[in-house]
């Protein structure tokens, strides 16, 4: 039972899916902060989180062991952005799974929103691109030690860090990129908010290897649907290669914030 501020406003948000790295601990991590980043989207402040967690088929000890290091890691950075973990539900199944129902709070006037961009925003994207292309890179056994830690890192950092920094600027509009990619998101800022908006290559940031991937066709199955869906929706430079289309779309796991503001701010 959470006792609510009458002149606050809830927000709630749910993300689940399965492990794409066979340490728990680091996993707890990454799902509890890719389920934060919607409330640091909108500007809420965390409040509290439920839990579902689907555990392999496993002797119990095995499960136990486990489960404790997913929810240590998953309360390591809910606690870190004062976000009470209130509760929860495990199931089994044949792989590793989790997401968090996550409750924020904020002043209506506070609230962010994914429409409100105007024309002549600049946009702000907060993290590189590329962690779907990169953990299919190491479900293919293509990934290299550098190219993966550096990938880590930026599933690692919480966007709260973003919206601490982007919060006296007082954006226009924000979203986080997360399944469907930066064109993806961008296209429902977009729509949202009745302008269009342009992207330039050379200015988009990337993970270290993720070009070398793409040339190579690695790219996850949420990947090729995004750019499948873009079709009708994206102008592409002609001289724009594939892969960059690819990399563009590419489905994001803990990926940052995207944020229009007005270029004098």
């Amino acid at each position: 039972v959470i006792r609510w501020p009458a002149d606050q406003r809830l927000v709630q948000s749910l993300d689940y899916f399965p492990a794409f790295v066979d340490e728990p601990y680091l996993f707890g991590r990454i799902a509890a902060l890719h389920s934060l980043s919607d409330l640091f989207a909108m500007n809420a402040a965390p409040h509290s989180a439920l839990a579902t967690v689907c555990m392999p088929r496993h002797h119990p000890r095995l499960q136990s062991r486990d489960l404790h290091r997913l929810m240590a890691g998953a309360l390591k950075e809910l606690n870190a952005a004062r976000c009470t973990l209130v509760g929860g539900h495990t199931i089994e199944g044949p792989q590793m799974a989790a997401g968090f129902t996550v409750n924020g709070a904020a002043p209506p006037a506070d609230l962010w929103h994914k429409s409100g961009a105007r024309p002549g925003d600049v946009l702000i994207l907060t993290k590189s691109l590329g962690t779907g292309i990169q953990l299919a890179g190491l479900m293919h056994d293509l990934s290299r030690g550098p190219w993966l830690d550096a990938t880590l890192d930026s599933m690692l950092r919480s966007n709260g860090l973003a919206r601490d920094a982007m919060a006296p600027l007082a954006p226009n509009a924000c979203t986080d990129i997360t399944g469907f990619g930066l064109l993806g998101h961008l296209h429902g800022m977009a729509l949202g908010s009745g302008v269009g908006a342009e992207v330039r290559l050379s200015q988009v940031p990337l993970l270290p290897g993720t070009w070398e991937l793409a040339q190579r066709g690695i790219a996850p199955g949420g990947t090729h649907r995004n750019l499948k869906s873009l079709i009708p929706h994206v102008r592409w430079n002609p001289s724009l290669p594939e892969e960059a289309k690819v990399i563009l779309s590419d489905a994001q796991t803990s990926g940052g914030l995207l944020i229009a503001v007005a270029p004098e701010r």
